[in-house]
């Protein structure tokens, strides 16, 4: 009889903020750091696919079948993230947004791919956030919905400071067929497969 196959083991998880997409560093700088294994007893070799800054909240995917991790990252699939924005956003800084705007990458000038962008309308219905967001007698502000099929480091917060809107809150809402939903920050949900 043939030796049983391991099987491996997925989980989707809303990240909360102010922890790092990893389970441990060995960078005395990071020792007091929020790292996943808090929010759960994950078996050995779960590994995240992709990150999430440690000031991003929201969904995150995690597996133990690293070939699957490079599958999804190297497969441009979609990424929506809903983006608390300093001020009232405007159509113009939208369609800017939606036909690639120059960011910083390691230090290079980068053009972001086209994306999908809108504005929404009214408030999105996510959890209260874990941190303080200004308050809003210092001036009013907007969310707006952006799709990419790209992941630089901390990409949305340079494209909507790069369109005079600098980010307050980011929470990333789905990704590939996999969405946020009603899910509490910190919940882990384990998954029987992982289809993006």
């Amino acid at each position: 009889m043939a030796a049983e196959i391991h099987k491996h083991q997925h989980f989707i998880i809303y990240k909360p903020y102010g922890m790092l997409s990893q389970f441990y560093s060995n960078s005395k700088q990071q020792k007091r750091k929020r790292f996943l294994g808090e929010l759960y007893d994950f078996p050995e070799g779960t590994m995240p696919i992709g990150r999430l800054d440690e000031k991003s909240e929201g969904l995150l995917l995690l597996t133990t079948q690293g070939k699957l991790s490079h599958f999804v990252n190297s497969k441009r699939v979609e990424k929506e993230y809903y983006a608390l924005v300093d001020g009232h956003m405007t159509q113009k800084a939208v369609d800017t947004l939606r036909n690639g705007v120059t960011i910083g990458v390691h230090g290079e000038k980068y053009v972001t791919n086209p994306c999908k962008a809108f504005k929404i309308g009214k408030e999105p219905e996510v959890p209260n956030p874990d941190q303080k967001i200004r308050d809003a007698r210092h001036g009013p502000t907007s969310w707006v919905a952006i799709t990419l099929q790209e992941g630089k480091f901390r990409q949305v917060r340079k494209m909507t400071s790069a369109v005079g809107f600098p980010t307050l809150r980011l929470i990333r809402v789905r990704i590939g067929s996999y969405q946020l939903n009603q899910m509490e920050i910190g919940q882990v949900m384990p998954l029987e497969t992982l289809d993006v």
